[in-house]
């Protein structure tokens, strides 16, 4: 009965001298040895041959006198029949498989007993050729578990094995005949150790938190501004704001920005470190007066393993060792506590620090940025705030101006809010109906550019309309200023209003009307030049509407007449 396997041996003539099996059949011999003499000058260790529709293979084992060849017959044209058929060095892929120095292999049967072993395993476990076969796979290889897998037929891939006091990485996979049947299982072993595996890991979570990093970065630039480009305003205090930015971010120098809440100081914090030489590193922002009191050293400093109850265990670093390189932007910082003051004038002064539970000394390479609403002459005055950390935080002051100091601006602000809502929410962008920018030109706004920008978003919302009306407004609370037009003002208005220093130069024959438009004008330049510009304060004091005052102003020149700039820089001596 002809078997699947067989067994033939040639002399280097071609002679047939022993047969068994499938070599038994005449026609199956001839057509490996003719195979054989094809491809013999090739020295492949694998021939296929197809007889009568049925594919053997066999391995090819030569020496000087004779050639053997251990024959098989598949059942189709399986895959092993039809990779030996078209790779011609299907043999050494075998040899190289069997013998690779970095993936070793373990082969074992259903009952776990050892059928083969790669030298490089051998080599490392002490072992001579073969001495392995035949034995429990638990006998030769301390903690394998490929005889379980023989017997579950559960594959176990990229598992950790201790051997020898070295740490492998291991793949075992069940090995099935053609029905589907467990016959054992295989065993990869690499032996480079999972130090590659580990280094490739690193680096693929080192790349991530970076595209991560660079993530939050852009949504950073594009949510809170980059550059001057998204400081709104065309009007002079806005102009000054932009010059005085442009020129103080090159400058490797503390700056200190105040202003009223709402008024865009974090807005220019973004800017300057945007057009200095740290553009490409980290800004850290900090907000004093929202970090809890008991927090805010170990915030800042960072603290060391086990420092206190809750502490990470690996410690954590602080926001000076974060903003290293880069900017440290410190908003509100008018409300820190006075023992915090003490230690952050050290680290101003020369960049060292120690984290909380620690004593080695750190040192972080920063540029300061801060700010505060708050009066900080009155501060040092009372003591809440030490002089010397003032000098150091005001190497250059910027004064930000209130939206009552540039409300040409408001109908930019307005457009630039409409735009931006309509982005957030996918939807057209609505337009400001007549008569409203004279509305909002009217306003106290307390809450700056910020309540704008609310006041704007809130409109769009309720609006019936793409339109926005007046009445969307007032629905956020806004009220219409009462208006006085220059026909009622009367004489005894103008005497009760007018200072002695509004001096009158009506030439003769002048009407009545231009009488009383050069005494309105002279009113206005001694309103102005009292209250230093600001005009809420003027057309509060005239009783005329700040939509008259702006129009009054431009048709007089007298629109030049503002509130002195604060100066750039606060010299040490004088106050802030």
């Amino acid at each position: 009965m002809e078997t699947d396997k067989g067994f033939l041996v040639l002399t280097r003539a071609g002679d047939i001298r022993f047969a068994a099996g499938l070599a038994t059949n005449d026609a199956i011999a001839q057509a490996m040895v003719r195979r054989w003499r094809q491809t013999d000058a090739q020295g492949r260790a694998i021939l296929t041959v197809e007889v009568q529709g049925q594919h053997y293979s066999a391995v090819v084992i030569s020496s000087e006198e004779a050639v053997a060849f251990v024959m098989h017959r598949h059942p189709d044209r399986d895959v092993l029949f039809e990779f030996a058929a078209t790779v011609e060095f299907a043999g050494d892929i075998f040899r190289q498989v069997l013998t690779n120095p970095y993936d070793a292999m373990a082969v074992v049967d259903r009952q776990g007993l050892m059928r083969f072993l790669s030298p490089v395993h051998e080599h490392e476990l002490g072992l001579g050729r073969g001495e392995a076969a035949g034995r429990h796979v638990t006998e030769v290889i301390e903690n394998s578990r490929l005889h379980e897998v023989a017997r579950t037929g559960k594959a176990e891939v990229g598992a950790l094995i201790t051997m020898k006091g070295k740490t492998r990485v291991v793949t075992r996979i069940p090995i099935t005949d053609p029905e589907g049947e467990l016959v054992g299982a295989v065993g990869h072993i690499m032996f480079k150790g999972p130090e590659q595996l580990q280094s490739l890991s690193a680096e693929v979570i080192r790349l991530r938190s970076q595209l991560s990093s660079y993530k939050a970065e852009l949504s950073s630039l594009r949510g809170r501004q980059r550059g001057l480009d998204q400081i709104v305003g065309t009007s002079a205090a806005i102009r000054q704001l932009k010059e005085q930015i442009a020129r103080v971010a090159p400058l490797d120098v503390p700056v200190l920005l105040i202003g009223e809440s709402g008024s865009g100081k974090e807005l220019a914090a973004h800017a300057i470190h945007q057009l200095s030489k740290r553009r490409e590193q980290t800004m850290v922002m900090i907000n004093a007066a929202a970090m809890p009191a008991s927090l805010v050293e170990s915030e800042l400093f960072g603290y060391e393993p086990g420092s206190f109850t809750g502490a990470e265990k690996k410690g954590r670093r602080g926001k000076f060792e974060q903003a290293d390189k880069g900017t440290l932007f410190f908003d509100e910082i008018g409300d820190m506590p006075l023992e915090i003051q003490v230690k952050l004038l050290r680290v101003l002064q020369d960049g060292s620090f120690e984290r909380v539970g620690g004593d080695k000394a750190r040192h972080s390479n920063f540029r300061l940025i801060s700010a505060t609403n708050r009066n900080f002459a009155s501060m040092i005055d009372s003591g809440e705030f030490r002089l010397d950390l003032f000098y150091r935080l005001s190497g250059v002051t910027i004064q930000l101006p209130a939206l009552r100091e540039h409300a040409q601006d408001i109908e930019l602000l307005a457009e630039q809010a409409l735009s931006e809502f309509a982005r957030r929410h996918s939807t057209r962008i609505k337009r400001l109906g007549p008569g409203v920018i004279e509305f909002l030109q009217a306003q106290a706004w307390p809450g700056n550019v910020r309540q704008l920008m609310h006041a704007v978003e809130g409109a769009a919302i309720f609006a019936e309309s793409d339109e926005l009306t007046i009445q969307d407004f007032s629905r956020q609370g806004l009220q219409k200023q009462a208006a006085a037009e220059p026909a009622v003002l009367t004489d005894a208005a103008i005497a009760l209003t007018a200072p002695a220093s509004a001096t009158l130069d009506v030439a003769a024959g002048s009407s009545v009307r231009e009488a009383v438009g050069l005494v309105e004008e002279n009113l206005i330049r001694e309103s102005m030049k009292r209250h230093k510009g600001n005009k809420l304060r003027v057309a509060a004091e005239l009783g005329i509407s700040r939509s008259y005052l702006y129009k009054r102003l431009s048709e007089t020149g007298l629109d030049w007449v503002r509130r002195a700039p604060v100066p750039a820089q606060t010299k040490p001596g004088s106050q802030p």
